[in-house]
């Protein structure tokens, strides 16, 4: 049996930009080793595994390495298709039941929007070798449930970071955040994701880091909406929200192959 397979850049509206992910629609479920293989075959940061269930979809992602517990540009790629393919209506929100428990997507215009949990970092020592694996100033070191966050002075700073991965990958995180202010205008601040230690040297575009990056620029900036851009060499653009313990994460999102599963 051949099942479908798509390739979607998300958090773009233009090909070849923001962060490609796998998106693998199931008639029934996969047992994880499967999976794992799929997504070390693919070679994206993340590829999504989905099953209509009687309320929506069973959600999972993998990397290349690792099962993830929570992708935002995977699940945006993932909500992308489902509409596309007609597998969800156009004025549907789609549920994904997930190991971070429920996640909804919604289209608003052109946009899809992510409802994910926030996930707030607390402030914390540096591990060894972090900040030298970095090579910045930190102007505050935290901890989410996830990753290390680390706020820098400047977005030049942000853009022009050449971590040690070797040094990265013996953290016992998921992946370091780095953020600074923006210095572009209509732009609040920018960011950039590294998690060596799950397969993934430099994600492009990181959704559920801005679950993290939405409660930290909200108590620096004293707002609650955002354009945020992530400066990996792809690059994207999140449209983030903070909404008590919610972050609303809106992109585009572009199809650039669909295929078949034959093994």
């Amino acid at each position: 049996m051949s099942i479908p397979i798509f390739v979607v850049d998300a958090f773009t509206d233009t090909a070849f930009k923001g962060n490609p992910a796998g998106v693998c629609l199931l008639p029934e479920a996969k047992d994880a080793a499967w999976m794992q293989n799929v997504a070390a075959e693919m070679k994206h940061a993340e590829t999504a595994f989905l099953v209509r269930s009687a309320e929506g979809f069973d959600l999972r992602w993998f990397s290349p390495a690792v099962e993830i517990n929570l992708c935002g540009h995977a699940t945006l790629a993932s909500a992308h298709t489902l509409y596309r393919e007609q597998q969800a209506r156009p004025d549907e929100e789609i549920r994904f039941f997930t190991r971070s428990g429920e996640l909804r997507a919604r289209k608003d215009g052109d946009m899809i929007v992510l409802d994910f949990p926030a996930r707030p970092a607390k402030e914390a020592v540096p591990p060894p070798y972090l900040l030298d694996a970095l090579n910045v100033k930190a102007q505050f070191v935290g901890r989410s449930a996830d990753d290390y966050l680390v706020a820098v002075a400047s977005a030049s700073e942000v853009r022009n970071l050449d971590p040690d991965l070797e040094k990265l990958r013996t953290l016992s995180v998921r992946g370091v955040i780095v953020t600074a202010p923006a210095d572009k205008v209509g732009v609040d601040f920018v960011s950039r994701f590294f998690a060596p230690g799950a397969g993934i040297d430099e994600d492009p575009v990181t959704g559920s880091a801005h679950c993290c990056l939405a409660v930290y620029w909200s108590g620096k900036l004293h707002k609650t909406e955002f354009i945020a851009h992530q400066l990996s060499p792809r690059g994207g653009v999140l449209h983030v929200t903070l909404a008590g313990e919610r972050v609303l994460l809106g992109g585009h999102a572009v199809t650039v192959l669909k295929g078949s599963l034959l093994a």
